[in-house]
């Protein structure tokens, strides 16, 4: 007599859906701690042996600018050549060999969320190794990539629907943005603002949990520090009227330099012309951070000489006018990053300029207040995140919530004005848009990843 088993059926699978989703968002938010805290000690460890400075005090807030201002000149010069051959032969590598890299942005928005792990994994590691050398991009993206790549994977794993996979996504960028710059809310709100669009409940649980436990599991090798030491500053009437008069100033300011970038990105090289651009480019930063180290990394240096009130009138311009030509020339190079501190420092440095003159009108203003309200307001507009941008300012410094309300009245002015320049550009350019989609696509792409 047969005795062949009876075919079973498949096991049913009993994991609840919420337990499911509440695992992924903390697995989330550990990781994205994780992978944003190992990039921030890779560069530290990386700008300490480049610039040959001691790293007992490595992560304090001017660490980077003192070591770079002791180092011998030639030394800036010879690692900032090593920088451009890091960057060109790393991203022409990347490109020619590596999978088609996927933007945030676009894996939000895509019915597969998952982005590329190894290609995403070493785009991320080749900025910040460039950015430590000297580059003076943004090392915000990379962390956001880790945290994004790492939630796609978890979500796919889990099998969550599309939808839930999307947030998570989103969540995993503002988790990696909050656990290398400690801004659990601002992580929060950029993923709300500028990532979802959205507000709701599905979307600001998550966002909220993921960034907490990101900025705290960072704790354990950064520590609960601030990016900005800044000393106590008053809020004055004579701040109050310039922040709003000089709003549109940061607007038209913003609304530039966005179109510069933008451009720069998209005529951007991919093929054997990317080495020898950015050779040239970072030698160029080299021979000129001889007489202005400040110019070297992210600008996190000159933001923090603009917050404490140490930067004149004069070398505040220069710093700002080189800044923004080597910020574009790096982006025109081929090599990557994030605008979001570049973005900071050019509106601290901005702001510089104008409170000198306007404290020649009406006195009794410290620079160091225009320059965190001008910050605010540029990186407002030139990202075009007005909520996160005055967070970011608040958890950055922690200055007085006072000046939320000169703060608010700059972004107001500077978001208002970039609105409608860009509204007015695209009116007058329709036409030539419709005839070179192409170009379009490739800025809205670049403008989604900065």
């Amino acid at each position: 007599m047969s005795t062949r088993p009876i075919p079973s059926e498949p096991a049913a699978d009993h994991r609840s859906p919420f337990a499911v989703l509440v695992s992924v968002t903390l697995l989330t938010g550990v990781g994205a701690g994780l992978g944003g805290m190992s990039l921030a000690l890779l560069l530290h460890w990386i700008q300490h042996v480049a610039f040959g400075y001691s790293l007992e005090h490595v992560i304090s807030n001017e660490s980077f600018l003192s070591g770079v201002s002791g180092a011998a000149p030639e030394r800036r010069v010879l690692v900032m050549v090593v920088c451009g051959l890091v960057a060109g032969l790393g991203w022409w590598a990347l490109y020619r060999y590596g999978r088609p890299l996927v933007s945030i942005k676009k894996a939000v928005k895509s019915e597969d969320p998952r982005m590329p792990v190894v290609s995403t994994v070493i785009h991320a590691v080749l900025q910040i190794v460039t950015v430590a050398l000297g580059s003076p991009l943004g090392r915000e993206v990379a962390p956001r990539e880790i945290g994004s790549v790492w939630a796609g994977w978890l979500s796919h794993r889990a099998g969550l629907t599309v939808a839930e996979s999307r947030i998570m996504v989103a969540c995993g960028a503002g988790a990696g943005l909050a656990a290398v710059y400690n801004v659990p809310l601002g992580g929060a709100v950029f993923v709300l603002e500028v990532l979802l669009g959205t507000f709701g409940w599905a979307a600001l649980v998550p966002a909220l949990a993921t960034s907490s436990i990101a900025a705290v599991v960072a704790w354990i090798g950064l520590g609960d520090e601030h990016q900005y030491s800044v000393p106590q500053l008053l809020l004055s009437t004579p701040l109050v009227v310039w922040s709003a008069l000089c709003g549109p100033i940061f607007g038209l300011a913003a609304w530039g330099f966005t179109q510069l970038t933008t451009r720069a990105r998209a005529h951007a090289p991919k093929d054997w012309r990317l080495p020898v651009l950015a050779l040239i480019n970072f030698a160029i930063i080299g021979v000129l951070a001889i007489e202005f180290p400040q110019l070297l990394g992210n600008g996190k240096g000159p933001a923090g000489l603009s917050f404490n009130s140490e930067l004149t009138i004069g070398l505040a311009a220069v710093l700002l006018v080189l800044k923004v030509a080597i910020t574009a020339g790096s982006l025109r190079a081929g090599a990557e990053g994030g605008l979001l501190t570049p973005g900071l420092a050019n509106g601290a440095l901005l702001a510089i300029v104008l409170g000198g003159i306007w404290n020649m009108i009406w006195p009794g203003t410290s620079s160091g207040a225009f320059a965190i309200v001008g910050a605010g307001a540029f990186l407002a507009a030139s990202m075009q995140m007005p909520l996160t941008a005055v967070v970011l300012i608040l958890e950055f410094t922690r200055v007085s919530h006072d000046f939320l309300v000169p703060i608010l009245l700059a972004v107001a002015g500077s978001v208002s004005t970039f609105k409608l320049l860009a509204t007015v550009w695209a009116a007058r350019n329709v036409p030539a848009a419709a005839s070179a989609k192409p170009a379009g696509a490739v800025m809205a792409r670049s403008a989604g990843e900065g």
